[in-house]
């Protein structure tokens, strides 16, 4: 280089280190509230799609005066580290998201009535979380009439735990609160850090901000999460023998696992949900992990864990499958051969493995597929990386679940819903004295990481609507951290105390992801709390369906989704459904009159819940029962009726309404309980074909096309293919009178 040359380098490289990161403030809501003109047209649509349904089933009974509202309790902003990481320019992203986006978003954008924030207690720092509380008032000072909320906001966080084994493995809950006020919410984020960890999951987050050096230009971005993991790791961690209303306000206050979790909660009294997410998602759920763990009175508290989230943006945990990725016999793991229902990935490296055999002995070769089936069973959620030279497609579809509707990624079959809705814990009783069960309500949200409350309401932008992250430069990737193997023919043990996510297979399985509908007495935060404890809430994949379902012959009348009755006679229920509204292109005026262009465009991407007259048809309407464990060695697959039962409905827009009965409950002398699945109509979705998996004749997977969320994939292709979007009821438990439960066959 030219002296000159050299003297402008130094002085840029100068000026670029000088340059320190620091806070990311958040902004001001731009949108009124809607009017009540508006509002009220709201609630004027759903009755007319009540009374359009009853007639339809010809109810005479008088219907409930309740309103479905619709929310997401499960939203982040770039105060979570990992959404600042997917907000960076090498990433693709867009820079930071607000608290305050998110409120004109819910308002404007998708339309709904209600929302939490939820960044990762693990990296929230005390201004942060000051700041979310200052948000929701503003957000809610916003809402018009106390009476007749047009939004409701919740504060909130998520319980972010990762453990490396089954045994240390709970998983990630949102904890949200009713209050509002200063003195009505805790002075400090819980999260799950165990304890003397630093700053444990975010720690690697620091590497991320090292891509500056690649991307100078945006120099500053990349310093702003620096400061951030900077403050994370200046304070201290609060003393853990202290009453949690007795902490420092600066210090990081720990709860590695949830009966501690539950403990500091009650210790601020507080009315809050605890809520598990993710569940059946296995990019960080070891394999042979299951619910039954925290099917305890230490680990499980019926007050706050009275709903669960079925649905996100990473896919659906409901559906439980009899296949498991391997299994563990004494001190030995075996890996399952594949079948035409599932691959999995210890056999996909066993292939591998007997591919590269070359011209080494059969017997030698048998030892390398043998080797490399052990080394993927062990490499815990990285089996994929087990052969560091391989591509993503080398995988096939292995560790997927093909016959789940929008499956969540590397699918954990005992970690899904339904299993837990299948166990019982003879030896521990709950509050009314029964062997202690999981009693779930069902909700969507969508886990989003842009301050995009429920971005189902259509299926476009994958790169901002969904959790679809990745590399605009091949310079940097996962593979690339790996050593050389010394023998690329066999396989490479891995390091499982460095957890390494498979985020390139994982964009084909990230949606819109789900939203939550309450069924609720008033529109009010308190009424649509009331609806959430009560059960009386249902998710859907994203759009805004509407359905009932009631138990008609309780012991007290009618009894809605979420309730629990004990009774004798044969149960006789009822399910009411009604499509979503067909979507119009672009945005409505109410919200181009209440957003700048510029905050428009940023904000809803050209397009926002725009709905037309016309509902979309239901196609059908299904019934899952589940007969709860009587017995520890009950098979659940043996208990899980999926579906029990199926009605085909009438292609008709003002929608579906069946009843049905279940002859056989009387003389079961089981707990039983029900829910019910509104399917609607094929419409195209982003990574509605997932892998786009091509199969033999015989069944066997031969070739996969991932949706890539990195520079691979076309930002503009969103991947789309026809899926069947829905919604899942709460369920009605419908309990035996006796206490003594006889043992049923399959």
């Amino acid at each position: 280089m030219r002296p000159t040359h050299l003297v402008l380098a130094a002085l840029l490289a100068a000026v670029l280190l000088s340059c320190g990161g620091s806070d990311r403030q958040n902004n001001e809501i731009e949108g009124p509230a809607h009017s009540a003109e508006a509002v009220a047209a709201r609630g004027r649509q759903l009755a007319q799609a009540s009374r359009a349904l009853a007639t339809k089933a010809g109810v005479e009974r008088t219907l409930p005066a309740k309103q479905i509202l619709f929310g997401d309790l499960h939203v982040h902003t770039t105060y979570s580290p990992d959404a600042f990481t997917l907000a960076l320019p090498i990433m693709g992203g867009e820079g930071a998201h607000t608290l305050a986006d998110a409120c004109d978003f819910a308002r404007y954008c998708s339309e709904i009535d209600f929302f939490s924030h939820n960044d990762h207690a693990e990296a929230l720092i005390p201004e942060h979380w000051a700041a979310t509380k200052e948000a929701v008032r503003a957000c809610n000072a916003r809402a018009g009439d106390a009476d007749d909320q047009d939004l409701m906001v919740f504060a909130g966080w998520e319980w972010t735990q990762v453990g490396l084994t089954p045994e240390t493995h709970w998983g990630h809950k949102n904890v949200i609160f009713l209050g509002q006020a200063e003195d009505e919410l805790p002075a400090r984020a819980i999260n799950s850090r165990p304890y003397a960890a630093g700053i444990g999951l975010f720690a690697q987050t620091r590497q991320a901000a090292k891509a500056r050096f690649i991307d100078p230009r945006n120099w500053g971005q990349y310093k702003d999460l620096e400061w951030l993991v900077d403050r994370l790791e200046e304070a201290p961690e609060c003393p853990r023998d202290l009453n949690s209303r007795e902490l420092p306000l600066d210090c990081h206050e720990n709860a590695p696992s949830p009966d501690v979790l539950f403990r500091k909660l009650d210790e601020w009294g507080f009315d809050s949900l605890v809520i598990p997410h993710g569940t059946a998602w296995g990019s960080y759920t070891p394999p042979l992990t299951t619910w039954d763990k925290s099917l305890t009175g230490k680990y499980f508290d019926e007050e706050k864990n009275r709903i669960v989230e079925i649905m996100s943006g990473h896919g659906n945990s409901e559906e439980y499958r009899r296949w498991r990725n391997f299994y563990q016999e004494g001190e030995e793991l075996v890996c399952p051969a594949p079948t035409p229902e599932f691959l999995p990935c210890c056999a996909r490296a066993g292939q591998i493995a007997r591919e590269r055999c070359g011209d080494v002995s059969a017997a030698e070769c048998e030892a390398r597929v043998e080797e490399a089936e052990q080394i993927a069973m062990r490499a815990s959620v990285s089996p994929a990386f087990v052969f560091p030279d391989t591509q993503p497609e080398d995988w096939l579809d292995c560790d997927q679940c093909r016959d789940c509707f929008k499956p969540s990624f590397n699918y954990r079959p005992t970690m899904s819903v339904q299993y837990a809705m299948a166990l019982a814990n003879e030896a521990e009783t709950g509050a009314d004295g029964r062997p202690l069960r999981f009693r779930f309500g069902f909700i969507g949200s969508t886990d989003d990481h842009t301050s995009r409350p429920a971005t189902g309401y259509k299926q476009y932008a994958r790169k901002k609507m969904t959790f679809s992250p990745g590399m605009m430069t091949e310079m940097i990737s996962a593979r690339e951290q790996l050593p050389e193997p010394a023998d690329p023919s066999r396989a490479q043990a891995l390091d499982t105390n460095k957890r390494m996510m498979d985020a390139e297979r994982v964009t084909s399985f990230t949606y819109p992801g789900g939203i939550v509908a309450v069924h609720s007495e008033a529109r009010t935060r308190e009424a649509v709390w009331g609806a959430l404890k009560q059960r009386e809430v249902y998710g859907t994949s994203g759009p805004k369906i509407l359905l009932w379902f009631d138990l008609l012959n309780g012991p007290g009348g009618s009894a809605p989704m979420g309730s629990e009755v004990s009774m004798r006679q044969m149960p006789r229920f009822e399910v009411r459904a009604a499509g979503a509204f067909v979507q119009k292109p672009g945005c409505p005026d109410s919200s181009v009159n209440a957003l700048s262009p510029e905050r428009l465009e940023a904000l809803c991407a050209g397009e926002c819940d725009n709905p037309s007259d016309l509902r979309r048809p239901i196609e059908a309407i299904e019934i899952v029962r589940i007969r709860p464990r009587t017995q520890a060695d009950e098979e659940p697959g043996e208990l899980i009726d999926d579906p029990w039962r199926r009605f085909e409905c009438a292609p008709d827009p003002a929608g579906c309404s069946v009843q049905f009965v279940d002859p056989d409950f009387p003389g079961s002398g089981r707990d039983v309980l029900y829910y019910a699945r509104a399917i609607q109509e094929p419409t195209p979705a982003i990574n509605g074909n997932l892998m786009r998996t091509e199969f033999d004749a015989e069944g066997n997977a031969v070739s996969v096309e991932p949706c890539f969320g990195d520079y691979r994939t076309d930002p503009e292709d969103d991947c789309l293919a026809p899926a069947r979007e829905r919604a899942w009821s709460s369920p009605i438990f419908v309990n035996q009178p006796a206490m003594r439960q006889a043992r049923s066959g399959p």
